[in-house]
């Protein structure tokens, strides 16, 4: 539990452009031209909780794998209570209720100057469960959506997952010239922010 009362183990307003979410495609990783993937950012947002009920808490959530161990413990965690130790992966803007104009929370990966030591990054949202179990379907307008630049990788709104408190929605992967590759994913999971932090990569 976390100083601010985070766990880790009001009118709708517009978002975005408007367009109606598109479905993340899952398959073989994407790379923009061949380059591969250098510094993506990360969108979240969602609508605020009626009057008078408990706020939507919606976290991103990153973690890292070293090349040992690619499908084991995460190396660390990024999140609104903890920052990469080399400052590569960035948790720019954290909401805790949804409530204002555009996204509620941003996180930017730079993935181009991550040490060769980490081999995997994968991102994931979580609820906040504070106020009494919450899932995606509970929660209006809620989309996340994934960038390089100008170029849109993906972007998701939870539908397929709507029974589910939290989901992991990205996938990094080095591969063997160095280069990172994106796998769009949606994988729910029935677990708090914290249970969710230690299983996602799994």
């Amino acid at each position: 539990m976390a100083a601010d009362g985070k766990s880790w183990g009001a009118a709708r307003r517009p978002h975005g452009s408007g367009h109606p979410p598109r479905e993340m495609t899952k398959g073989s990783p994407v790379s923009t031209l061949n380059k591969g993937i250098e510094k993506v950012e990360v969108t979240l947002e969602w609508d605020p909780s009626p009057l008078g009920a408990p706020a939507h808490d919606l976290d991103i959530i990153a973690a890292t794998y070293t090349a040992d161990a690619p499908h084991g413990d995460p190396a660390y965690l990024v999140h609104f209570d903890s920052r990469s130790p080399d400052g590569t992966i960035t948790l720019n803007r954290d909401s805790r209720t949804g409530q204002g104009f555009g996204s509620d929370e941003v996180m930017t990966l730079e993935l181009d100057r991550l040490s060769d030591a980490y081999t995997r990054v994968v991102v994931g949202v979580a609820i906040q469960q504070g106020e009494g179990r919450k899932v995606f379907g509970d929660i209006e307008s809620t989309a996340v959506r994934i960038r390089e630049g100008y170029v849109e990788l993906a972007m998701n709104d939870f539908a397929e997952v709507a029974d589910s408190t939290a989901a992991a929605v990205a996938e990094f992967t080095r591969d063997d010239t160095g280069k990172w590759r994106f796998r769009a994913t949606v994988r729910g999971f029935d677990a708090d922010p914290d249970a969710f932090a230690r299983s996602m990569g799994r």
